[in-house]
């Protein structure tokens, strides 16, 4: 009998637990596990032998595992750490799993997360250890390669799609001349941003303008484009990613002199900038509205596609692993849009780690400030469904995630 311990890395979504249960789930059936570890805050707090027992938390509590399916961001918590490959790191983490009897390594997390996978997986290799080392995609972002939608995506997508039906909704009632500008996140990559299309129907024109940070973006067209708009429109909608840049690659609103760990570039309010713009230069009413990090786990406007998905994909893991499969990331094929129809496959992890997939040009009109009906097809199955979250006093009944608040062990031993 051997153990399995899983963790959870960078940013959070709704359903990245639902990947957590799921693997929890397969593990507790398979005669293979004894034990089910957690890493609490990821590989960091792993380091930090900062270990929770998960099957003394869930396997005589059944219930509580669709509990925490339905619970948003991460109960394991998350760091952002980027193991640096060192020998002594890397010994460090191969004695702390062997203290716990662990064969089994699950991963959840995005493109940084994978590469801590693809280092994990080719040192066990390297050293001739026992220890099967998996990967799970999230990111609200889907900008993971290897698969042909990121858990979390959908949700979040969803989110934004009912975000910008409701401003439309509260801005359409004035006869003013007005503009929102709503600012959606994705760094490099425009996916989250292009679902706001999805808030159109029979009854609904917003938005207006769509912005993706894979087309250069042009201040003055910009103005062109909301004046074009406000001459049809009282009411204005333009969404608009984080990430978007000039036609020199730089970002339109960005710190270069101030960075996160991983070298990216800090984004200071791209929204706030073109309101200001916008309120210069044409002068009607402006708000920027930014959902902030609402809209990367907003558990109560769950996808239930998403939930299912997120669940099988720790499944798909979990399976792989005690199958003997290390150095991969469970993902999704799409077999068909209309009807829409998947199927879980294994990725080379290596496809997954450090990389990123941008949405194609083809799915962007031409004059880049609008999207596709190709890239709408796309989106639209993976926010269909609702989920029954459950309340108590009127609030959503998450989990209780009070283990997080614990002290820390420090990196002494």
């Amino acid at each position: 009998m051997s153990n399995l311990v899983i963790g959870q890395s960078g940013g959070p979504t709704a359903v990245i637990n639902s990947s957590l249960a799921g693997a929890i789930d397969c593990a507790f059936s398979d005669q293979r596990i004894d034990t089910v570890y957690g890493m609490l805050n990821g590989v960091e707090g792993l380091l930090e032998n900062n270990i929770i027992n998960l099957s003394n938390m869930f396997k005589s509590m059944p219930s509580q595992l669709n509990r925490l399916k339905l619970t948003p961001a991460m109960f394991l918590g998350s760091c952002r750490y980027k193991l640096s490959g060192c020998e002594l790191e890397m010994e460090r983490i191969i004695s702390i799993l062997k203290k716990y009897d662990i064969e089994y390594f699950v991963y959840i997390g995005g493109n940084d997360s994978m590469d801590t996978v693809k280092k994990l997986a080719d040192y066990t290799v390297k050293k001739g250890i026992n220890i099967k080392v998996v990967g799970v995609p999230k990111t609200i972002d889907n900008d993971l390669n290897g698969t042909d939608h990121s858990p979390g995506f959908g949700s979040a997508a969803k989110y934004i799609a009912s975000c910008v039906r409701d401003v439309a909704y509260d801005t359409g009632m004035y006869n003013v001349k007005s503009v929102h500008i709503i600012e959606v996140m994705g760094r490099n990559a425009g996916w989250l941003t292009a679902a706001s299309a999805l808030a159109r129907q029979e009854d609904m024109c917003a938005p207006h303008l769509i912005y993706l940070p894979e087309v250069p973006f042009s201040v003055g067209r910009f103005l062109s484009d909301i004046k074009a708009k406000l001459e049809r429109y009282n009411s204005v909608i333009a969404v608009v990613g984080e990430g978007i840049k000039d036609s020199q690659g730089n970002y339109i609103s960005a710190r270069y002199d101030e960075t996160d760990k991983f070298g990216h570039a800090k984004l200071i309010g791209v929204g706030d900038y073109l309101k200001s713009v916008v309120e210069k230069e044409i002068g009607c009413k402006v708000r920027s509205l930014v959902p902030g990090v609402i809209q990367r786990s907003a558990g109560h406007i769950t996808s239930l596609t998403d939930v299912v998905e997120a669940y099988n994909l720790g499944i798909v893991a979990v399976n792989a692993a005690v199958q003997g499969k290390s150095g991969v990331c469970s993902g999704i094929r799409r077999i068909s849009t209309k009807p829409y129809s998947i199927e879980y496959i294994l990725e080379d992890v290596t496809v997954v780690a450090n990389t990123e997939k941008k949405v194609p040009r083809r799915w962007i009109n031409k004059e880049g400030n609008d999207i596709t009906q190709e890239m709408v097809d796309y989106i639209s199955p993976l926010i269909e469904g609702e989920v029954q979250v459950p309340y108590r006093n009127g609030l959503p009944d998450y989990i209780d995630i009070r283990h997080l608040d614990v002290k820390k062990q420090k990196y002494t031993d």
